[in-house]
């Protein structure tokens, strides 16, 4: 039998004769304990009028500075057939008293009826991407019937969005959750109930708001607490926190699968090899069992994502070949990873797109991957890293090590936080072989911009785009990538 017809004949399950629908106006008046005025079906969900797609439910949430219910009418012109409010509209409705609740009931039901197996992924470093490859990996065997949360939709607003977005017939649903106070993972993992939580590690981040690196693994181990009976735990082994971590996950009754390099790690990393593209070429064992996969990434950070990934895969039973193919396929995330080549003089230059987020860690570690990337000069665009509090002045100064290590020929420093490390640049520190590591601080991403400009990009290039989100340094990394070519 050809492979043609063995996906002819694949039998036929419960789940797959569901409709299509995500919810009818019933099942969400019933969901939310609202009203529904008129009769409908929609296929999604969403928040933003701007987003909205054909067959939405606009939902018409309260902020402190917006109000969704301005926006109902553009809405339903972008295709929206539905919204659910707090007041009556022209247009179908079902009217509640609260939307932000009822958002929430609307996800509680949507996890209630979904016989998925959930996987939940939280840490300091590595969340989005980490989530994406498991949902790759999945994918693959799943037919269509994988669910995950899109972006970093990761917040108490963003994970009850991504629930209620998950279809009555989804086999498997990958969710991402954040906090940067303690408490918040706590609430959200009661939402999500997975069945393997994942943490990627712990680093420094929004250490403003937790005060220690030990509160912060003490706030990401709350997602333990949603764990259904029977979960599993997927931590970091070289974690010095690690004993935290598992202790943490015990206490709710979890099975433990740690990954990494350590002798104790259950998916534990042999040999890594890199590869002439970029990536890595891994050896691990997992019991007496050994598994060989390429990673696409480069960087020693994505190795041990790599792990975290086949061993939420294994915990979820999924097909570990399928996890294998799928890390060796993965391109970077926009914002987190994504390598674009740009027309310059002389040829070519590469931009690497990490504008959407930056801790201590994931400065270093993707720094450290610069400097193993070939290159005739390295530049790097480092925006101010955000939720550091007192410790910010320290944390910036301590780029300058990894900085000179990675061989960087020129920095464009962005944002006051940044202040600390200019000092540090401009005490005149060089290379082992005595190069001086030029810079400009630039208050924003139009003079950061302009800094480049005029140092000119040629052929050869690297220049590696990364700062907090809020810097802005996407608008850095759109200005040249519409050279890409």
């Amino acid at each position: 039998m050809n492979a043609l017809a063995k996906v002819l004949r694949w039998p036929t399950l419960d789940a797959d004769r569901l409709r299509l629908a995500l919810w009818t106006s019933a099942e969400i008046a019933a969901a939310t304990g609202g009203t529904a005025y008129g009769q409908f079906q929609v296929s999604g969900v969403e928040m933003d009028s701007r987003d909205v797609r054909s067959g939405d439910l606009f939902v018409a949430l309260r902020g402190e500075a917006m109000d969704g219910h301005r926006f109902v009418d553009k809405a339903f012109a972008n295709g929206a057939v539905a919204a659910l409010v707090e007041h009556a509209v022209d247009g179908p409705h079902v009217l509640v008293e609260n939307t932000s609740t009822a958002l929430e009931a609307l996800a509680c039901a949507a996890r209630i009826r979904a016989a998925a197996t959930v996987i939940g992924v939280t840490g300091s470093v590595g969340k989005t991407g980490v989530k994406e490859a498991i949902f790759a990996s999945l994918e693959r065997s799943s037919r269509g019937t994988g669910h995950r949360s899109i972006r970093s939709y990761n917040n108490h607003v963003g994970v009850p969005l991504s629930l209620s977005r998950m279809a009555a017939h989804s086999r498997f649903a990958v969710f991402e959750m954040g906090m940067n106070h303690a408490g918040e993972l706590a609430d959200l993992t009661q939402l999500v109930r997975p069945h393997v939580a994942v943490i990627t590690t712990i680093a420094p981040a929004h250490i403003e708001h937790l005060g220690s690196e030990e509160a912060i693994a003490a706030a990401k181990a709350e997602i333990f607490a949603g764990l259904e009976p029977g979960g599993t735990a997927v931590i970091p082994a070289d974690s010095p926190h690690f004993a935290l971590l598992r202790d943490a996950a015990m206490a709710h009754g979890a099975k433990v699968v740690s990954f990494g390099r350590a002798a104790h790690a259950d998916m534990r990393l042999l040999d890594a090899i890199a590869g002439s593209s970029g990536g890595s070429l891994v050896t691990a064992a997992i019991g007496e069992h050994r598994l060989c996969y390429c990673v696409a990434e480069p960087g020693e950070h994505w190795v041990a994502n790599s792990l975290a990934v086949i061993a939420a895969v294994h915990a979820a039973g999924g097909d570990m070949g399928a996890a294998g193919l799928a890390l060796a396929e993965m391109g970077g995330l926009k914002g987190r990873g994504a390598r674009m080549r740009i027309a310059v003089p002389g040829g070519h230059a590469l931009v690497i797109d990490e504008s959407y987020n930056a801790n201590p860690a994931s400065m270093r570690a993707t720094l450290a991957q610069l400097g193993q990337t070939p290159a005739s000069r390295r530049i790097v665009v480092l925006g101010a890293m955000k939720e550091l509090g007192d410790f910010a002045p320290g944390f910036h100064a301590g780029l300058a090590e990894p900085l000179i290590g990675a061989d960087v020929d020129y920095a464009v420093l962005v944002g006051e936080e940044m202040t600390a490390l200019a000092r540090e640049l401009g005490k005149g520190l060089a290379n082992t072989l005595g190069k001086p590591l030029h810079f400009a601080h630039c208050s924003n991403a139009g003079e950061a911009i302009a800094a480049l400009e005029e140092f000119g990009l040629i052929g050869g290039d690297a220049v590696l785009v990364k700062g907090s989100n809020s810097v802005g340094l996407a608008r850095v990394v759109a200005h040249f990538g519409a050279r890409e070519g």
